[in-house]
């Protein structure tokens, strides 16, 4: 059954509601439809009794095979398919959920699984918070993650009302089609939390009727939306220990530490705003904003990146604009919302010269917690250079520990000298009695000295505050300084006592060897440029002998490589491999020799062949 809803807008039955919508205004017989969502397929049957001429464009609010299965038809169509940001791999890759998805041991309750059986091919991801026009029509995109992370809603603006196509974010007034589709892990409560806060969010703005994928047209919006965000919040309450307030995380989500200083108490990480008389805001860190819960799986359909705390920010504190954003380290949480405020708000991104190259190539070392895609600075910072933004000083220092590519800013705000120091170490403060701990990992590249390093730095500096990526800002005493000191010694110490470092200058990380590219794409018969870096942990100079290991039939422009290096030296030689046949997630290795110590197939690397063009 074919329904007409407003003028130019159509609601076809299907697996789930499909939207027609045309510019009605456009001549009879040149009308062209998008479609919001697709279906099975139903649509395209009614075209000719609409006076339709074809549908140009797909836009898709989520992933769900009920509302994509019928796809494969739109592309034979002719149609462009256009997807959610965080869900496109869910579409045009899908293959590899199926071939990677947990399934044995598991707690991953998304319903990531009722998803397409096959890929599609996707024209472009929509806009987040901005307007989409296609085929006359103007369509505006707003993420409202709930059912799926990477959910959105459409608004069309028709005769003087709104309308809002909202998937399955609401079925009815008070209800949702789905609560399973909410639960996106074994315990926690975060799809029902988003839930709350995107009805919210979506009942502020200026919209008459909501259109969605399952249920009847709702010729209301705020009051439906409001029913539901109410009534989700007693289920969120019902499943939790203490209840949660959702609507305080949207009316009051950041502290003032100082007056021109305020922390982001919602994001995944902590982020900090500095305010500028001008009424711009400079952010530090921005990763998950307005959380609620980090989801099991690390497939990108599984982040959610998104503004929501901005309103307040613009409403409470004047901010006209963010025109700067800055990392302290390149790990997801603290910068996967950096790309979206540089896009939507027109945010420069300015990273240290020591975080930049990960961010940029992402691919190149064999990282924990990269991004899903390159981040390319708008502006490189020199490390201990003081740069300026409007009133303010900053310097960016070097400070490994947490991982070697890593910075703490030093700044003065309303008197107080404040250091920004990612996750360099973790702790509450002090309070209850429990002390601060050393925030390492190996495959971060944590070495021995690090700590030391950064805590003469602090001691230089004399922060009055110290504002850290995930705990309370502590303020600073002398006491406190003298136990990161005293902690920087301990855990060099721990580590000399632990390991044969005296005999053997194994770094801490493990790696004598690696290679760059960590991973790689290329095509059959195509050369793919590495460079092994290898580095003598021997008390006296010695020869390395390297050996590159490849899949039989691949070529390489080294058999073996022989490179003499003093004590601790370090040195980076080129090797060229050529593969020979396709397959994603091929392996190659370099077996190392360092004179009598034989390290084996030390180091790897993974490349995705395609097969020839």
């Amino acid at each position: 059954m074919t329904t007409e809803i407003a003028r130019g807008v159509w609601r076809v039955a299907d697996t789930c509601s499909v939207y027609l919508i045309v510019d009605p205004d456009a001549p009879a017989g040149e009308r062209d439809a998008v479609a919001v969502d697709f279906g099975a397929g139903a649509a395209v049957d009614e075209l000719g009794g609409l006076g339709i001429r074809r549908i140009t464009d797909v836009v898709m609010t989520h992933h769900h095979r009920d509302q994509a299965q019928g796809l494969p038809l739109a592309v034979a169509h002719g149609a462009r398919i256009h997807v959610p940001p965080v869900e496109r791999e869910l579409f045009d890759r899908v293959e590899e959920m199926w071939e990677r998805r947990q399934l044995d041991n598991d707690y991953n309750l998304r319903q990531d699984r009722f998803s397409l059986l096959s890929s599609v091919p996707v024209h472009d991801v929509v806009p987040e918070y901005r307007d989409l026009e296609l085929a006359g029509v103007r369509l505006r995109v707003l993420p409202t993650p709930g059912h799926t992370i990477g959910s959105v809603s459409y608004l069309l603006e028709r005769d003087e009302e709104v309308i809002a196509f909202t998937g399955d974010l609401i079925h009815s007034p008070g209800r949702v089609w789905s609560l399973a589709a909410t639960q996106w892990s074994y315990t926690e409560t975060e799809g029902p939390a988003m839930t709350v806060l995107s009805c919210r969010m979506l009942a502020a703005e200026r919209i008459d009727r909501l259109a969605p994928s399952h249920g009847d047209v709702m010729d209301e919006a705020s009051g439906p939306l409001l029913a539901l965000a109410g009534a989700m919040q007693e289920y969120v309450d019902s499943r939790r220990s203490y209840p949660w307030d959702l609507q305080a995380r949207l009316d009051d989500p950041f502290v003032s530490l100082t007056p021109h200083l305020l922390l982001n108490r919602t994001s995944l990480s902590c982020s900090y705003v500095l305010l500028s008389e001008s009424g711009e805001a400079l952010l530090i860190d921005y990763g998950y904003d307005m959380t609620t819960g980090l989801v099991p799986g690390q497939d990108r359909s599984a982040r959610r990146p998104w503004l929501a705390s901005l309103p307040a920010l613009r409403r409470d504190y004047g901010v006209s604009r963010i025109t700067v954003a800055i990392p302290t380290h390149y790990h997801d949480d603290h910068i996967a919302g950096m790309p979206l405020l540089r896009d939507v708000e027109g945010a420069e991104l300015w990273i240290p010269e020591n975080v930049a190259p990960t961010m940029a190539d992402p691919w190149r070392e064999d990282l924990p917690c990269q991004w899903y895609d390159p981040i390319v600075a708008d502006r490189v910072l020199p490390l201990g250079e003081p740069f300026t933004w409007n009133e303010y000083t900053i310097t960016p220092h070097a400070q490994p520990g947490h991982t070697l590519y890593a910075v703490a800013y030093e700044m003065v705000v309303d008197g107080v000298t404040v250091v920004f120091t990612g996750d360099q170490q973790e702790g509450l403060g002090g309070r209850d009695g429990r002390r601060d701990v050393l925030n390492y990992q190996y495959r971060n590249l944590f070495a021995l000295g690090d700590y030391s390093r950064s805590a003469a730095l602090y001691r230089r500096i004399a922060p009055g505050l110290m504002a850290s990526g995930h705990w309370e800002p502590r303020w600073v005493d002398d006491a406190y300084l003298a136990h990161l000191e005293e902690a920087g010694r301990l855990v060099d110490e721990l580590h000399r006592r632990l390991l044969p470092i005296d005999e053997l200058a194994i770094p801490a990380d493990g790696q004598v060897a690696r290679i760059m590219p960590a991973r790689a794409r290329a095509r059959t018969g195509e050369t793919v440029d590495y460079a092994v870096q290898v580095r003598n942990p021997l008390p006296a100079r010695a020869t390395a002998v390297i050996r590159p290991v490849v899949p039989l039939g691949w070529r390489t422009s080294e058999t073996e490589l022989v490179i003499p290096l003093d004590p601790g030296e370090e040195s980076t030689v080129p090797l060229t491999v050529t593969p020979m046949s396709p397959g994603r997630r091929q392996r190659l290795a370099v077996d190392v020799r360092i004179d009598d110590l034989l390290l084996g197939q030390h180091a790897d690397a993974l490349v995705d062949v395609a097969g020839p063009e």
